[in-house]
């Protein structure tokens, strides 16, 4: 039980605000962007600075309490919130430096990457993100980040420079190439579990106008895409990038009435290169098979990176399960038409997303990542606003995953993994990694303060 003398004071030095449960803001507080995770946190931090993550670092500690961090809070899992726990919200932590002469930015650990976007794309540049504009920076970059510019520019944690963060004992540092390397190396895809990384530097590029959108074919055409997008992303230029995907045409503009609800296959497609060359470059992706929707064409990569923002609003069931895979097998590619063709609800979807070009060149002992040779992180997601449908929309996830899981490589993109896959997934995601994570871990962690997330168990000691 938490001293009532120690809340208020561990109240009274917080510049931000302490949130319990008989708070009339704490029921909105504690929700996530999972409607199918529901955790009650005892209290909820809303810092405001680094001296208030310091604080609260040092309160869970202190008082020996589960301990979990939220940046966006769109992990499926739910990891940003925990049962009768400190949740350490960084979400008031909002702000960006831009340099464009160094072509760098420093974003804060509330940022998403729509205020990322929003702040780079003033000055022409951008880094690699994810997909939809309300993710949080910290979970996915701290994850490894994969978006539409991966094959172009590689990983958002491949264009990182340095993070500031708070370790478990209280203290404060930076972690780059030259400082805490071995830090640096872990947080580059070894997520939550070093500490509470308070802001982050990423190198930008030159990218304002992209061209870009979904293109849509029937899904009787599924297998012939599939068999030919897989030859076409393997061979493409780093300046084109498209990731696959199952779906159901939402019934609502800008989408044709007579494809509404429509269940068909798609690659949403991102050319990077001079716009001058992009009716050239799609040419023949256009003389494939006349796709029943185009959508592609010129379009400021923040547009692009919120297209989806309003077909999946916080508030959904989610259910995810993932794989890396390096090869569209013609018995892979079978189960996948059979799990299209029961997509359970309308927002469930599959998606692929390429993880070769730049992102490839990376070595897998190079950072905490360590999947560089496949091609494609996979995740299917069973999603509906509906918690009556819960179940339907799991065991469709699961039975697809299960379907064609003898197809992949090992592991899976760490974002993408549930909180229920178990400790052997965690060890297959890092593979060779994995013991170098668990001794930089038991330097900078050794209790294991920092556990609510796909866990790095430390060697030295277990929590109390």
């Amino acid at each position: 039980m938490l001293n009532e003398t120690s809340i208020q004071e561990f109240r009274a030095n917080l510049r931000g605000r302490l949130i319990e449960p008989q708070d009339q803001n704490y029921e909105n507080a504690r929700q996530v962007y999972n409607a199918m995770i529901s955790k009650n946190p005892a209290l909820i931090a809303l810092c405001a600075d680094v001296g208030d993550v310091i604080q609260a670092v040092n309160f869970a500690r202190k008082n020996n309490i589960l301990l979990s961090i939220r940046s966006g809070g769109h992990n499926a899992g739910g990891l940003g919130i925990c049962d009768e726990g400190l949740v350490i919200d960084l979400s008031l932590m909002k702000y960006t430096l831009i340099d464009p002469k160094a072509r760098t930015v420093v974003a804060g650990g509330g940022c998403t990457w729509g205020d990322i976007d929003h702040a780079t794309h003033a000055f022409g540049l951008a880094t690699p993100s994810g997909i939809i504009s309300t993710t949080g920076v910290g979970g996915l970059t701290s994850g490894g980040g994969i978006g539409y510019l991966t094959r172009k520019c590689g990983l958002t944690i491949d264009n990182l420079l340095s993070v500031d963060m708070v370790l478990a004992d209280g203290s404060f540092v930076t972690a780059n190439q030259e400082q805490n390397n071995d830090l640096f190396w872990a947080v580059r895809g070894g997520g939550g579990n070093f500490g509470v990384i308070t802001d982050f530097k990423f190198k930008l590029h030159p990218i304002d106008t992209v061209y870009a959108g979904p293109m849509l074919w029937e899904l009787s055409e599924a297998r012939e895409v599939m068999k030919w997008y897989d030859k076409l992303i393997k061979t493409a230029p780093d300046d084109l990038n498209g990731f696959f995907a199952f779906l159901t045409v939402p019934p609502a503009p800008p989408f044709p009435q007579h494809l509404h609800l429509k269940k068909m296959c798609g690659i949403v497609w991102t050319y990077t290169g001079p716009m001058d060359k992009a009716e050239e470059t799609f040419k023949p992706i256009r003389a494939f098979k006349t796709p029943a929707l185009d959508f592609v064409g010129p379009i400021p990569h923040p547009a692009l990176q919120s297209m989806f923002d309003a077909l999946y609003p916080p508030g959904l069931q989610w259910y995810w399960r993932a794989d890396f895979v390096k090869d569209l097998t013609d018995n892979a590619i079978e189960e996948h038409l059979r799990f299209a063709e029961t997509l359970p609800s309308m927002h469930s979807t599959m998606h692929m997303y390429p993880i070769n070009g730049a992102a490839s060149r990376v070595g897998n002992n190079e950072t905490a990542w360590s999947n560089r040779d496949a091609t494609w992180a996979m995740v299917m997601v069973g999603v509906d606003a509906d918690p009556a449908n819960k179940e339907k929309i799991t065991s469709w996830t699961k039975d697809y995953w299960e379907a064609v899981h003898p197809y992949s490589t090992r592991g899976a993109y760490v974002n993408f993994l549930m909180d229920d896959e178990g400790e052997d997934r965690i060890k297959a995601t890092y593979g060779d990694n994995y013991e170098k994570l668990v001794k930089i871990k038991s330097k900078y962690d050794p209790d294991n303060l920092f556990r609510v997330n796909q866990n790095i168990k430390p060697s030295v000691k277990e929590p109390a």
